[in-house]
């Protein structure tokens, strides 16, 4: 079960950012829960490309703890900003790359071709699909978080 204060929060982000107008998903392991798997939600983390990030900052501008700018790792790169609604954290991050094995970067994902909606609390929630988030974390190197989705898309 998704906490109450994270509820509350959706339904913030839910009422200011129209899909129509905003391509954003909720990703991690809310996005997780949402799809029905056991997993306990620390903060909310959004993808969106580059232009949905800075328009999720514009919005939500008395809530910036970081505002949204390139940020870059050995595995990812995006446009990251952070948010802290009701004390809760969320992650914004636009036009996500992964490294591929060559060293060159992915091309970002299309959010709309990757997501799906949740119903929930009333409310239409676009998550990124399981099935996308097992194939990014296996990019990332991150097995064990693909094998528990894996094994939760099987019923296992």
């Amino acid at each position: 079960m998704i906490n109450s204060r994270f509820t509350k929060v959706l339904r913030k982000l839910h009422n200011n950012l129209n899909t129509d107008e905003i391509n954003w998903a909720v990703t991690g392991s809310l996005g997780f829960a949402l799809q029905g798997m056991a997993v306990d939600a620390h903060d909310i983390d959004i993808q969106t490309d580059k232009s949905g990030a800075y328009e999720i900052e514009r919005r939500f501008s008395p809530h910036m703890v970081r505002n949204v700018e390139f940020s870059s790792s050995e595995k990812i790169r995006s446009y990251f900003g952070e948010l802290s609604i009701d004390n809760i954290k969320v992650e914004i991050m636009g036009d996500i790359q992964k490294r591929l094995p060559d060293g060159t970067w992915e091309h970002p994902i299309d959010i709309c071709d990757n997501r799906c909606f949740i119903e929930y609390d009333g409310l239409s929630i676009p998550v990124i699909s399981l099935e996308y988030e097992c194939e990014a974390y296996d990019r990332l190197g991150r097995t064990e978080k693909a094998e528990q989705v894996r094994k939760y898309l099987r019923g296992v």
